[in-house]
């Protein structure tokens, strides 16, 4: 067998074995306890009056698009002020209907875009914390990959004091989006995650943003204070 022959069959078994990956953000909710959307908070915080390098949502597809073959954000009643932020950044937009029903109707809407796009596998990711270092989603996607088929997700965990924390990004194959399709409309994603337990990987990650959540002012505040933005050039 040639040589070409041999590297042309080993880059079609590499292929096979490799899922092609979207990137999801879920942003539809409402932020009501932040007062404003908080896909639209200055990332890196800043103080007011000062230019806005970026936000949340054009951080996060910036993030996703480096590891992934496209990045689909998920509105709801604010896809009018997503979409050109979105466009700007290359991501694509859809709209789920019914954001009301909330986060898993939302889950929902961008895992069917997912495989409208014929892709395998997607990080999803919340709206709701800053984008997390590019070594934890390259550290996700490794370990997807090294895994055997009996596991359909790797999510993140990080030590808060003596307890674990699990949070996002996380990284779903085929088989974990099928189950998120078949369960009731009233599920959470957690329940099907936890239903699904024996499927999942959890992966211990040194990045404190994977589970820093931002509901309030005061939680942005915080944030713009905290040691993890000093991290934000660790690559």
């Amino acid at each position: 067998m040639s040589l070409a022959r041999d590297t042309a069959l080993w880059y079609l078994q590499d292929m096979a074995l490799s899922p092609s990956i979207c990137g999801v953000v879920l942003a539809a909710g409402f932020s009501t306890r932040m007062g404003r959307d908080k896909a639209l908070l200055p990332w890196p915080p800043v103080a007011e009056g000062t230019p806005v390098a970026n936000t949340f949502l054009g951080a996060t597809i910036d993030l996703l698009q480096a590891h992934t073959d496209l990045v689909i954000v998920v509105a709801g009643n604010n896809a009018p002020t997503l979409t050109p932020v979105a466009y700007a950044h290359g991501a694509f937009l859809v709209v789920n209907r019914h954001p009301e029903q909330g986060q898993f109707s939302s889950l929902l809407v961008g895992l069917q875009e997912v495989l409208n796009h014929g892709r395998d596998a997607a990080f999803v990711a919340l709206i709701d914390r800053p984008p997390v270092l590019p070594r934890t989603l390259k550290q996700l996607h490794q370990a997807f990959l090294d895994a055997g088929p009996n596991i359909w997700a790797v999510v993140p965990e990080v030590k808060r004091g003596e307890e674990l924390a699990h949070g996002h990004p996380i990284l779903v194959g085929r088989e974990m989006i099928e189950a998120f399709h078949h369960a009731p409309p009233e599920a959470t994603a957690r329940e099907v995650e936890h239903e699904c337990q024996k499927h999942v990987l959890y992966l211990p990650v040194d990045d404190a943003r994977v589970a820093a959540n931002i509901d309030t002012p005061e939680d942005y505040e915080r944030l713009s204070k905290a040691e993890m933005i000093s991290s934000e050039k660790q690559f």
